[in-house]
């Protein structure tokens, strides 16, 4: 028996399992709790797709026939590229098919009137179960199979899998949920096709008005959200430059203090730092009472609108910044610095004409980063928004508020999305022409040029300011657990604490705080979506850098268009998509899961491929040569070298799962309650104690579970003068048993 059968058997056996053993349709107590096997036989939403044919179900049938066919092809034609032809066409056919029936039937019939009136008036089918699902990976299957016997990729089934796997996994989890919620701005509450909600949105001045530029009065949403992230954007991209010339181009001490500062915003939950202004500058901050007591004047409400949330965006993002640049800084090579001094340039002139030029991508990439992230802010602009809310904000209140407007919430959300792309897409069109290269080959062993006084005075004056200012911030945090009611009684008490994360001994072992149940919920999703993560992330990167296929451009574009679609947004595409038919997982922990898989992907996406670049192609070509096959030689040979970046997309992912709100916010449920949803509601019923003491408990648990990640990943060990690449791959083969 060929390979190419043994294949193609387990997927026979695979896809009869899918229509035989597993229900269909989805179970709504969960199907991985398996209560439903109990009641199998008299309930028949559990039966699978064989006891649900029927004449009232008969868009079911088509798919009989397709297994059929696959077992036909089997056993009469020989592995080749007829064959394989044939498998994809059959794989492509089922996958149409189930797509087509699946929207087209809803819960209550037809979804589509036209096929009503072409065939009737149908009874409806719930949404797609454990079966469902499977025979939709078996179609995928069929067509990866089908293209390894037509010989593409050199007949690798391991590459071709991955790569269908992860293009429908894209398709369901980033553009079908991106098509449903432009689909759903043009349907009524009945789910019927209208432009009126379109027509009464789209042009409502409350999105566009510019009064507050060429008149009185004040600007539409849309331009307040957009102003507020061109000056966050070049704020922090300002300060995230100087904090970075600081580190690498002066004498200053404690430079060292500046890397540890960035990681303190990037761990903390997003509102928490609008929730210290307020204690701070709010109407009973203490600097306001002083300055009250002291002066006389009364500063009113001025933290609450755009100047409070322009300064949360600051210090939330000014980091991140921080850290794009400094390798930035790092990169420019200083033989180009000290070739501009040899030609009689002085400090000022070779760091304006010389420097700075080649720090282009790396503003790019922090201005960039720095808009996407404050139009994407909303737990600052829901603490200190006010009356000027921004798009993020205003979304939330048309889903869930009194309004409940979904038709507005879905074109508040494209706006949203059409400024991010456009962003992003500028970007990349403005850098994709140009070359910034500075380090070659060859060695540079000279030292960056300092700063010149005129620039370093100004700079380490701001960023010792700035420093200052964080750090009293977050002392303020800390502080703000402690106190019993801030603005009215200071004396320090445990009792914030001891109400959030209580425990009792009386009868065994019980988590009687109001916080745990948010907290284990969320460390469970978190460690749970941070290993897919990393996972999907770094497989992606390795086909991207190791393998040449046809649209590969076009495939690693919609991988990284996630990174520019902001959370509010997939939270309100999510929720439309998978609310109904034929995907329903709203008020799970799955949609809590790929939320988060696939919304912080592209940062694994990119450490693996900067990380594997580095890595020369030799070690792939000597472990296959070596007779290992794709999977072996990934696992064996070149992950163990990506530890860095399986660390980084492992930090990133659990820190960013578990401070994550304004997706989150849309998607949690009273059974799935996530932190920091929890902590937002303790915001808005005033119980600011509790929700700093539960804040301050997250960032130690993220702490710590960081350093578990470095324990368990370990460092890259890196040996030299023991042979070639070609020999040290064939080591690492001969080492693990076949």
């Amino acid at each position: 028996m060929t390979r190419e059968n043994r294949r193609l058997d387990l997927l026979l056996l695979a896809a009869l399992f899918c229509c035989a053993a597993l229900p269909w349709y989805h179970i709504r107590s969960g199907f991985y709790g398996f209560d439903w096997l109990s009641d199998w036989a008299g309930e028949p939403l559990f039966w699978p797709l064989v006891a649900q044919l029927s004449p009232a179900q008969w868009w079911l049938w088509p798919f009989v026939p397709l297994v059929i066919a696959v077992g036909l092809l089997r056993h009469l034609c020989a592995p080749g590229p007829d064959r394989g032809g044939r498998l994809m066409a059959l794989g492509a056919a089922g996958l149409v098919w189930l797509l087509v029936e699946g929207l087209a039937v809803g819960l209550r019939g037809w979804n589509w009137s036209l096929w009503e009136t072409l065939f009737g008036p149908v009874a409806g089918q719930p949404a797609f179960g454990a079966g469902a699902v499977g025979l939709a990976l078996c179609c995928l299957a069929m067509i990866s199979f089908g293209l390894a016997e037509r010989g593409a990729l050199k007949g690798d089934v391991f590459v071709l899998s991955a790569i269908t796997l992860l293009v429908g996994l894209v398709a369901t989890f980033v553009l079908y949920p991106l098509l449903s919620m432009f689909t759903g701005a043009f349907q009524d509450f009945r789910g019927a096709f209208t432009t009126e909600g379109v027509a009464k949105n789209i042009g409502d001045p409350q999105i566009w008005s510019l009064r507050c530029v060429v008149g009185t009065g004040g600007c539409g949403v849309a331009w307040r959200t957009f102003f507020l992230a061109l000056c966050t954007a070049t704020g922090t991209t300002l300060l995230g430059l100087a904090f970075a010339l600081v580190a690498t181009r002066t004498r200053m001490p404690f430079k060292k203090g500046l890397r540890l500062m960035t990681v303190l915003p990037i761990i903390t939950p997003p509102f928490v730092i609008g929730l210290s202004l307020i204690l701070m500058f709010g109407r009973s901050g203490f600097v306001t009472e002083f300055i009250g007591d002291v002066t006389g004047w009364d500063p009113g409400r001025w933290l609450y609108g755009l100047t409070g949330i322009w300064i949360a965006q600051m210090l939330s993002f000014t980091p991140i910044a921080f850290l794009v640049l400094v390798g930035v800084v790092e990169g420019v090579s200083p033989s180009m610095e000290e070739a501009s001094q040899t030609m009689r340039a002085g400090r000022w002139r070779t760091f304006r004409k010389v420097s700075l030029p080649l720090m282009a991508p790396g503003l790019a990439n922090a201005f960039l980063i720095g808009f996407i992230e404050s139009m994407a802010d909303f737990g600052n602009p829901l603490v200190l928004g006010g009356s000027g809310g921004v798009l993020s904000t205003e979304i939330f209140f048309a889903v869930v508020g009194a309004q409940h407007d979904p038709a507005r919430a879905a074109v508040l959300a494209t706006v949203l999305l059409c400024f991010t792309l456009s962003a992003f897409l500028a970007q990349r069109l403005w850098l994709g022409r140009r070359n910034f290269a500075t380090l070659s080959g060859k060695g540079d062993g000279g030292r960056h040029a300092l700063l010149p006084r005129r620039v370093a005075a100004p700079v380490i004056a701001l960023v010792t300011g700035w420093s200052l200012f964080t750090l009293f911030v977050y002392g303020m945090i800390l502080f703000g657990g402690f106190v019993k009611v801030w603005g009215l009684d200071h004396s320090l008490t445990l009792a914030h604490y001891v109400r959030a994360f209580s425990v009792s001994f009386g009868d065994g072992l019980a988590w009687t705080g109001v916080a745990w149940d948010s907290f284990w919920t969320t460390m469970k999703i978190a460690l749970i979506a941070a290993p897919l993560t990393a996972a999907v992330g770094l497989l992606t990167a390795w086909l991207i850098v190791r393998q040449r296929f046809p649209g590969r451009g076009v495939f690693e574009f919609a991988l990284m268009l996630s990174f520019a679609i902001p959370g509010t947004v997939i939270g309100i595409s999510y929720i439309m998509a998978f609310n109904l038919p034929p995907i329903q997982m709203t008020g799970t922990a799955l949609i809590l899961i790929f939320c988060f898989v696939f919304r912080n992907m592209p940062v694994g996406v990119r450490g693996g491929v900067a990380a594997m670049s580095q890595l020369d192609g030799s070690l792939d070509e000597a472990s296959l040569t070596l007779g290992a096959s794709s999977p072996r030689t990934l696992f064996k040979v070149i992950l163990p070298l990506l530890r860095p970046a399986i660390l980084a997309a492992l930090v990133y992912s659990f820190v960013r799962a578990v401070t994550s709100i304004s997706a989150v916010i849309f998607l949690v449920s009273a059974k799935y309650n996530m932190a920091t949803a929890y902590i937002v509601g303790l915001v808005e019923n005033g119980d600011y104690g509790v929700a700093i003491a539960y804040s301050s408990v997250l960032i130690v648990v993220m702490i710590s579970v960081i350093g578990g990640f470095q324990l368990l990943v370990g460092d890259r060990r890196l040996r030299r003068g023991e042979g070639d690449a070609r020999r040290a791959a064939a080591r690492r083969i001969e080492e693990v048993p076949a």
